[in-house]
């Protein structure tokens, strides 16, 4: 590495408190995430069926899709610390209700408030993270974000199912302890942000940014194509390795390699990635998603099945905190919440289309998903790649003296 360039440790220690504070809640909050994981098994244990189990999550996911726009709408108009605070309240409040809720009809209307209410913080933690953080450090931010984050899903339902064991009434209680926790540590500890004075960061506005923005239309473009390919993990993957004849446990470890790799290598790896075109890295990390998931054309062995989470990892690793970065370098300071709550929208969309378009095409042709999970990853590539688009207005361009001595460049 080039003496000149900053190590992982200066990088880190470079980070504002703030941001540190933010990976705190980010950490506690996913940790305390203890309902969703077990909410089909607290469903069947109610005596619904798994297509009303179904049903639930799936009014979390569309609630979620909604939380990424009104996300960012709020985080622009009435600033991140309160969006942030506002979405854990409500939260912890939508939590101890549906532990109350024994009608299938409540259940799932609370779970649709719940992916609402619990997933309207992101964009709003998004966009503070790139307030606070200059555009050379971006990259290390999201990481460690995204390491916080992975971290509590990893230890959490862990715990969630302990906590099962005596009653599921505590997983709900501990769901919403941790909410009002963050909460209270986002009023008293977390910096207000950046707000816009302006008005028209609506649906108008969210229009006009797709139809002038060229370039975040390609990242948004890109991801939605791999992002359809990533979530096959949670779906078509867990299909096969049953079929292969693992045990569900099996998948259960998989899925706990790929947490542990990306806590244990993602910040070291963006050392590396942080001085490299950023949609070069973005490209490079589609096709690896995409090549993982074809290493289901071959027979399946226990060492194939950890090349391929480790193949994904790795794509994974290459992409998601560059991408997070490069749509907060591309996003005016007024209109950050808007940016990446249509980043996170995407990425909810390919949560709710994804694994039933995965499922129904796997029950014709396994080997079909894997050749066109392949191929996916190859044209998110193309799309991430093409010539970037003319210059955005002047008006609207991000600020460039962040950049100052950064290789990264959004051109």
């Amino acid at each position: 590495m080039n003496q000149s360039e900053p190590t992982l440790r200066a990088n880190l220690q470079a980070l504002p408190r703030g941001v540190w504070i933010l990976f705190f809640g980010t950490f506690l909050n996913k940790f305390g995430a203890f309902v969703l994981p077990f909410l089909a098994i607290y469903m069947k244990r109610l005596g619904y069926s798994g297509a009303q189990a179904g049903l639930a999550l799936g009014a979390y996911g569309f609630g979620h899709l909604l939380a990424s726009f009104f996300g960012g709408y709020l985080a622009d108009r009435i600033g991140r610390r309160l969006t942030i605070v506002l979405s854990m309240l409500s939260s912890a409040a939508v939590m101890l209700c549906m532990s109350q809720a024994r009608a299938v009809e409540l259940i799932i209307l609370f779970s649709g408030l719940a992916g609402l209410a619990g997933e309207l913080y992101r964009p709003a933690g998004a966009a503070l993270l790139a307030d606070l953080t200059p555009a050379g450090q971006r990259v290390t931010a999201y990481a460690v974000y995204r390491a916080a984050f992975n971290a509590g899903w990893t230890f959490g339902p862990a715990v969630a199912g302990f906590l099962a064991q005596k009653s599921y009434f505590w997983l709900f209680l501990g769901d919403a302890s941790t909410s009002v926790l963050y909460g209270l540590v986002a009023w008293f500890a977390l910096p207000d942000g950046g707000k816009s004075d302006e008005g028209g960061n609506g649906l108008r506005e969210t229009l006009r940014v797709l139809r002038d923005d060229r370039k975040l239309r390609q990242v948004l473009c890109s991801s939605l194509v791999v992002g359809l390919v990533f979530v096959q993990v949670f779906s078509t993957f867990s299909l096969e390795i049953t079929r292969s004849g693992f045990l569900p446990s099996t998948y259960g470890l998989l899925i706990s390699l790929n947490g542990a790799l990306v806590v244990l290598f993602e910040l070291p790896l963006t050392t590396i990635t942080r001085r490299r075109p950023p949609r070069r890295m973005m490209a490079l990390g589609y096709v690896v998603c995409g090549l993982a998931f074809a290493t289901n054309l071959l027979p399946r062995t226990p060492v194939l099945l950890v090349l391929t989470i480790v193949l994904l990892t790795l794509g994974e690793i290459l992409c998601m905190p560059i991408s997070a970065a490069y749509v907060a370098d591309l996003a005016p300071s007024h209109q950050r919440g808007l940016y990446m709550g249509a980043f996170g929208l995407v990425w909810a969309l390919t949560f709710v289309l994804g694994p039933s378009l995965g499922t129904l095409l796997y029950a014709s042709s396994s080997t079909l998903v894997w050749l066109i999970c392949g191929v996916m990853g190859f044209i998110a590539a193309t799309i991430i790649l093409a010539e970037p688009a003319p210059s955005i207005p002047r008006s609207r361009q991000p600020d460039r003296a962040l950049h100052a001595g950064e290789p990264i460049s959004i051109e």
